[in-house]
């Protein structure tokens, strides 16, 4: 594959940035040194160590030619070339101050995915470093999952596992996703719905925490535009209004501090001043219940200054010229943000009698509030290193416990309430007793700082210490305490504190070790289940076979155990189990011919002589009968097993005065039934047009988590699946769970096995099963 000369002539608005490197690049006298280059790395200058200004730009021109041709004839939504969106990247990439590798990935990102260019290419062309970016950032349109949930959790998950070999990727995406939202009006209005919200939850907060503000201001000011258009153009007009009047403000006090700061020797790089974002107003607003005009700081003074001296003495003369608001100051330097962020801020009244916020920082500090990670790139500036995510690099501790976090849910929406959670909340400052700085979600307690610190020094906690003070575990921590945690060997964790635990590892990792610990009691309680549903018959010999092997592995088990233990704890139902097993189940079950069973007229006869002729409530002959087999005959479904529509059942001849009764298929009373008293039945199709659906009562009980509102919640969601609840009792033990049995009516067992699977979602719920109401 050839690349073809650079050239100027193209049918698209080249940028300036652009057309200096290409013209720098075509100029006689930037001939390129033929020793030492390499796409990725550029030629090193021996004498210098630095790399060679002109290499770097052809390795950009290089990208930007290749990315031109193959996208060449190809359209956006808006009509406009293809090519203009990664030349729109790139620049944005340049703007971060991105290497010439990261510039490069700007203008092939797409390739990948939309030409039949290969990984293997773009490295034999550009090199490994370009490709990694390139790959890393490629969109995972080839996978197919089952629902837009699993689907986005999958993307995420990708994205942070990218992440953390080398963080330029996110920024990559971060540049294509802030393109896309600003071309995002050629879309249909459903689509740009979608990706306006994702933006918002989720690209916006990640700017944020990686410190890039320019991204994430404008990312929210975008989604707030599709969002809520109304509100958007509200506050563009109630912003523009007062434009001329605050900026004349804002310009009288930059002069009166630049005048003092003079005065005291300090050596003020720059005053500026800026509105805050529409929707950072609009937020506050909505926050404070306030108008528009009683939000006084629109805009913010930004002072620089050379050192962090500077800036301490800065605020001294803002603080002599103005007087301070109390409560407003607060110092981001000796307490940096986890994203890096460094800044003095503090609220002051003008020389009109308003509040105005004040920033004051140092020249790098700026760089990094604006460009965040950007403004440090982690690789050197050979090029060579992927910058991987140190482990001793406590800038970006959350990011590892997202990556940390993947393996333990497996639940979808877990993982992506998850991301947006720690992406979200602001976060609480404490001190461990070695003066080490943890940031942990607001409202978090000493069991939440335990988790942060180590899975087994949550696990083993027994108390904890907060400003030398024995606390209760509870305890919510403020800015600024030194927190200890106190730990016993035979301690362990109570489902307690699920009550009070705020931060998602915390509570992942305590209904974790309550899995391990239980693991046997649910292994058999799995086993049990299933021995139930299926019989004793042949049982044991089931569980070693090759088809309960198939079927744990089908379920996302290692192991039949693995199996029966998620059995036992509700993370699969019994239905889907017997489900996958149907075949196998009934291979092993005895066939019973009709034509070989003595007639059981003599037990019949008598029954009905007795005047029974009333079926579960319902008329033997006053119409069809759900049982068929059954018509004109006294029946009853039996309490042991409890059988739906969509069961395989088989009918039983009581011995008393109860006629026929109606079990399912393996029901583990029938071992003990002689087969003569045996008789084939099967539900007759229903017909629900006529009247009222026919439903039939279970019993089922679940393990919660006891908390405030828990039976509400699952109350809700039988509601919202119109099952009538007939009985309801609860039952409560002390640091245990709950447990809740209920009696339900239900249709069949397809609108049970979706009920089943609504309530699993459920976080709180530990276990659900199906109960038997009698002994047959």
């Amino acid at each position: 594959m050839n690349i073809a000369a650079p050239s100027c002539a193209f049918d698209i608005e080249i940028p300036d940035w652009l057309q200096t490197c290409l013209l720098a690049v075509e100029s006689p006298g930037a001939a390129q040194p033929q020793t030492g280059f390499t796409p990725s790395t550029g030629y090193m200058d021996e004498e210098s160590g630095q790399r060679n200004w002109h290499t770097d730009n052809q390795l950009v021109c290089r990208a930007f030619e290749f990315a031109y041709q193959l996208h060449e004839g190809q359209r956006r939504a808006s009509g406009e070339p293809y090519i203009c969106h990664p030349v729109a990247v790139a620049g944005l990439l340049r703007e971060l101050g991105g290497s010439s590798a990261t510039i490069a990935a700007g203008f092939l990102h797409d390739i990948i995915e939309d030409t039949d260019t290969t990984p293997e290419q773009l490295e034999e062309l550009f090199g490994p470093e370009v490709r990694h970016l390139v790959e890393g950032v490629t969109k995972l349109s080839k996978f197919n999952f089952s629902s837009k949930t699993e689907r986005q959790a999958e993307n995420f998950r990708r994205m942070f596992l990218a992440m953390a070999q080398d963080i330029r990727v996110i920024v990559v995406k971060l540049a294509d996703r802030l393109h896309n939202m600003r071309t995002l009006e050629c879309l249909p209005d459903s689509k740009r719905q979608r990706i306006a919200q994702e933006t918002r939850d989720i690209f916006a907060p990640l700017a944020n925490r990686l410190g890039i503000g320019r991204f994430k201001w404008e990312l929210e000011d975008l989604a707030f535009k599709y969002l809520e258009s109304d509100a958007y153009r509200e506050m563009q007009t109630l912003v523009s209004e007062k434009r001329a009047d605050r900026e004349a403000r804002l310009a009288d006090m930059g002069q009166t501090l630049r005048y003092r700061l003079q005065q005291m020797g300090v050596n003020c790089i720059d005053i500026s001043w800026r509105p805050k974002h529409l929707y950072g107003i609009y937020q506050k607003m909505q926050r404070q219940q306030k108008q528009f005009h009683e939000i006084y700081d629109l805009a913010a003074i930004r002072i620089l200054v050379e050192t962090n001296e500077e800036c301490y003495r800065t605020l001294a003369v803002v603080h002599d010229a103005f007087r301070p608001i109390p409560g407003r100051f607060k110092d981001y330097i000796g307490l940096p943000k986890p994203n890096r962020y460094q800044s003095l801020h503090t609220g002051v009244i003008g020389n009109t009698g308003r509040p105005i916020e004040v920033q004051i920082r140092t020249l790098e500090m700026h760089h990094v509030a604006e460009y965040g990670i950007a403004a440090h790139w982690k690789y050197k500036e050979t090029g060579s290193s992927h910058g991987p995510l140190s482990g001793a690099d406590e800038k970006f501790t959350w990011l590892r416990q997202l990556l940390e976090w993947q393996s333990d849910l497996k639940d979808a929406q877990e993982y992506l309430d998850n991301i947006k959670d720690n992406l979200f909340d602001e976060d609480v400052y404490v001190f461990t007793p070695q003066g080490d700085v943890v940031a942990l979600k607001a409202g978090a307690t000493p069991v939440d700082f335990a988790y942060r610190i180590h899975t087994e020094v949550g696990n083993h906690c027994a108390g904890g210490r907060v400003n030398d003070r024995i606390v209760p575990l509870d305890t919510r921590l403020k800015n600024g305490d030194i927190v200890e945690i106190i730990t016993q060997k035979n301690s362990h964790p109570s489902l307690d504190w699920l009550n009070f635990a705020v931060t998602t590892g915390a509570r992942t990792r305590i209904r974790q070790w309550y899995k391990r610990s239980h693991r046997d009691e649910n292994v058999q309680r799995g086993r049990d289940l299933l021995e139930k549903e299926l019989g004793k018959s042949n049982f044991e010999s089931l569980l070693k076979s090759e088809p309960m092997q198939l079927v744990a592995s089908r379920c996302n088990y290692h192991t039949v155990e693995d199996l029966l233990a998620g059995l036992g704890y509700g993370e699969v139902t019994l239905n889907h189990v017997v489900n996958r097993l149907r075949d196998f189940v009934k291979a092993q079950q005895p066939v019973v011919e009709e034509e070989t069973l003595p007639p059981p007229q003599a037990m019949l006869t008598r029954q009905l002589r007795e005047g029974h002729n009333m079926t579960n409530g319902r008329s033997a002959t006053g119409g069809k009968s759900p049982i068929a087999g059954v018509e004109g005959l006294l029946y009853h479904l039996a309490g042991c097993c409890t059988p739906l529509p969509g069961e395989s059942i088989i009918g039983v001849v009581t011995m008393g005065s109860r006629g026929i009764s109606i079990h399912r298929q393996g029901c583990a009373n029938l071992d003990s039934i002689p087969g003569e008293r045996l008789v084939p039945v099967s539900w007759n199709p229903t017909d629900d047009r006529g009247g009222r659906p026919i439903t039939y009562p279970i019993e089922i009980s679940i393990e919660v988590i006891d908390r405030l509102g828990v039976l509400n919640d699952i109350l809700s969601r039988l509601k919202d699946h119109n099952v009538n609840v007939r009985s309801a009792q609860v039952r409560t033990y002390p640091g245990k769970p709950a447990a809740i049995d209920l009696g339900i009516d239900v249709r069949d067992r397809h609108q049970l096995e979706r009920l089943f699977s609504q309530i699993k979602q459920m976080t709180d719920v530990l276990n659900l099963r199906r109960l038997s109401t009698e002994v047959e």
